[in-house]
C-alpha cells in the first residue's frame, strides 16, 4: 500500500451515501476513496482499473445487482478485498454474498467509528461483520448443518492451524506469512477444511468456531 494508504473503491447507487461515506473516509490517514461507481457494471470497470486494497459494494443497486456484480469481480484478477456495504440484515443476503466470495458484510447503520475501524480491518487483510450479524450466522448455521455433524478432528494439524488463524480475521496472504508456506497452499487446505467441516465460507466457518469454542 502507498505510503500505508489503502485505496478504496465505492460501489453505490446512491450519490448521497457515496458522499458521506467519503467525508467519513477523508477524516482517516490511512485510508483514500480513489474511485467510485454508481452501478456495478462501472464498479467492475474501475475494479479493473485501480484493483484498489478495498472495494465497498452495495447489495441492492438497478440493473446489475451487488451480488451479480460480486460475481464479476471475483472472475477478476483483482489483489484487493471485497466487503459487502447494504442496508439488508436478512439471512438469505449475508449467506449468499459470504458464499460468492465476500470478505465481510458490514450494516449501513454501524455507528461512523465502528464504520472506520472495520474499514481499516479489513484493508489489513481481516474479516470484518457487522456485530448484529454474528447471531444471525450462527442461527443460519445451526439450520443448514447441526453442530454435531461437524468434527474437527476431520481435519489434519495443520487444516486446523489455518481454520483457527481464520477464526482470528487473517487473510490467506497473512496465513502464508504466519506458516512460512506459499498463499496457493493455503488457498488448497481453506478448501479442504470448508469441504470437510461442510461449511460455504471462511467467515461461516469463523462463526463457527467462535460460536462452537472449537479452540
Amino acid at each position: 500500500m502507498t505510503n500505508q494508504t489503502a485505496s478504496i473503491l465505492l460501489i453505490d447507487d446512491h450519490p448521497m451515501i457515496r458522499n458521506g461515506v467519503k467525508q467519513l473516509i477523508s477524516m482517516d490517514t490511512s485510508l483514500s476513496v480513489i474511485a467510485e461507481a454508481s452501478s456495478g457494471e462501472q464498479g467492475v470497470e474501475l475494479a479493473e482499473q485501480y484493483d484498489p486494497d478495498l472495494i465497498l459494494l452495495d447489495l441492492n443497486m438497478p440493473g446489475l445487482n451487488g451480488l451479480e456484480t460480486l460475481d464479476l469481480l471475483r472472475k477478476r484478477e483483482l489483489s484487493g478485498r471485497i466487503v459487502v456495504f447494504t442496508v439488508s440484515n436478512h439471512e438469505d443476503d449475508i449467506v449468499s454474498a459470504l458464499k460468492r466470495g465476500a470478505d465481510g458484510y458490514l450494516l449501513k447503520d454501524m455507528e461512523p467509528e465502528d464504520l472506520l475501524e472495520a474499514l481499516r480491518q479489513a484493508a489489513t487483510g481481516q474479516m470484518v461483520l457487522s456485530e448484529k450479524l454474528t447471531p444471525i450466522l450462527a442461527a443460519s448455521l445451526r439450520t443448514t448443518q447441526p453442530s454435531g455433524e461437524r468434527d474437527i478432528q476431520q481435519l489434519t494439524p495443520r487444516e486446523q492451524g489455518i481454520l483457527k488463524l481464520i477464526a482470528q480475521g487473517l487473510s490467506n496472504k497473512l496465513i502464508a506469512r504466519k506458516l512460512d508456506i506459499a498463499e496457493s497452499t493455503v488457498k488448497v487446505h481453506v478448501k479442504h477444511l470448508l469441504r470437510k467441516m461442510k461449511l460455504k465460507s471462511r467467515v461461516e466457518a469463523a462463526v463457527w468456531v467462535l460460536q462452537e469454542k472449537v479452540f
